[in-house]
């Protein structure tokens, strides 16, 4: 799990899952003066000037290029940058109504367009909601149940299955729900439990692509990495964490066509700082993760070694994407900035938080700022290709076209209510 703590959440959950509200989309507005990152790769459009209708981006282009409609709303954001919402494929939300809904309208808030859970969705309510989307609130896919070998004191939400027989049931249960991916952990939690073996995750794979279900693995060991790549996985949700990938790793990382790869990374073990969240934490809350951010050689020596396989995986022209772990609603700023700490490029980790997360999810309306796209977009006040810290600097967020109001998420304007 990702290493920011989830207390903060806790300590806002009893905030009305209603507060956050989203004003409608309504009719035609032109952007104008702000660099924009398209979210593919490209090189950002200078001075760029683009119009929304309703929910949709109808064109993008230099300001002065581009038609605007008559009577269109014009909104100046001269020194600001734009870029899509982000995307995070890998979570573990709430299961109730009231909490998933907070769960996604504080998503929202930092500037989060969608998210994935991962495998510990047992109620009816989160595919309700998948079905109807939250206005205000970040889209929401889910993996349903994941599928594990029992771990007795673990959580009992995924299927646990010994046989291939279980492991096909538990599969044809999971697409009747019509699951958007299938969730397996291969990982005996530093010798705890008995782990999966090739002959169950080779059945779950086998059944899953027979009901044209993709597969993620969370995984841990090289050796482990390698059976699922001879398998068939279609993602991981984490990279390898025992050991630096070998030649032989790397082939069968690029010899699985279309393979994703959510590095998930760890602690980085080293001083930062979080003042950032200041509007967004209770102080103590707060105090008490900057007291956390400390220098730790130790643990900065196991984050190495995912930065050095993330940046051969990246370096293979595997896909990335950003995935969280958790229920930390902020938690993709520091995944972001931790990737380029590993290697990657700004450019590419705002690709893997924005189109290649788009893509994973099968959203195609999103992920990108073009013509005939979903207004899914975040207003920085800083260039992060620059510095890719600078995604925390949010002036606003507009999700299907409606601005986010994010005045009910801080702690200003919680602590006058």
């Amino acid at each position: 799990m990702h290493r920011i703590t989830i207390l903060a959440l806790l300590l806002v959950s009893a905030w009305s899952a209603t507060a956050l509200g989203q004003a409608p989309a309504t009719g035609v507005t032109v952007f104008e003066g702000a660099r924009l990152i398209v979210g593919d790769g490209r090189a950002p459009i200078e001075n760029a000037a683009f119009v929304v209708n309703g929910t949709r981006i109808t064109e993008v282009g230099r300001a002065g290029q581009v038609r605007v409609p008559a009577g269109a709303t014009r909104v100046n954001l001269a020194g600001k940058t734009v870029m899509p919402a982000i995307i995070d494929t890998h979570t573990h939300l709430s299961q109730t109504r009231e909490m998933l809904t907070n769960d996604l309208k504080r998503r929202a808030y930092y500037g989060v367009g969608a998210a994935q859970s991962m495998g510990q969705d047992t109620a009816d309510v989160p595919f309700e909601v998948r079905a109807n989307p939250i206005p205000g609130a970040a889209r929401f896919f889910t993996a349903g149940r994941g599928i594990t070998r029992p771990e007795p004191g673990r959580t009992t939400a995924p299927y646990w299955v010994t046989s291939d027989a279980e492991a096909r049931k538990a599969i044809n249960e999971l697409a009747a729900k019509k699951v958007d991916i299938v969730k397996i952990w291969v990982d005996d939690r530093m010798g705890a439990v008995m782990k999966m073996t090739p002959d169950l995750y080779t059945a779950v794979i086998d059944e899953a692509h027979k009901r044209n279900l993709r597969t993620i693995a969370h995984v841990y060991t090289l050796d482990d990495a390698k059976g699922l790549l001879r398998a068939g996985i279609d993602a991981f949700a984490h990279g390898v964490r025992d050991k630096v990938l070998d030649d032989e790793a790397v082939a069968l990382y690029k010899g699985r066509r279309n393979l994703v790869v959510g590095p998930n990374m760890p602690d980085r073990g080293v001083a930062v700082d979080m003042s950032w969240l200041k509007d967004s934490l209770p102080p103590a809350e707060l105090a008490k993760l900057q007291a956390g951010a400390t220098d730790r050689p130790e643990v900065n020596a196991f984050w190495k070694i995912q930065a050095q396989n993330l940046v051969k995986v990246n370096a293979a022209g595997v896909k990335i994407v950003v995935g969280t772990d958790g229920n930390t609603p902020w938690a993709p700023h520091v995944e972001m900035e931790d990737m380029v700490a590993a290697g990657m490029t700004p450019n590419q980790v705002l690709t893997a938080a924005t189109k290649n997360g788009a893509e994973f999810l099968r959203m195609t309306d999103t992920g990108t700022l073009e013509a005939n796209k979903s207004a899914d977009f975040i207003v920085l006040d800083a260039n992060p290709l620059d510095d890719i810290r600078n995604t925390r600097k949010i002036t606003s967020v507009y999700l299907r076209g409606a601005v986010i109001d994010r005045a009910p998420f801080t702690i200003r304007q919680t602590a006058q209510r």
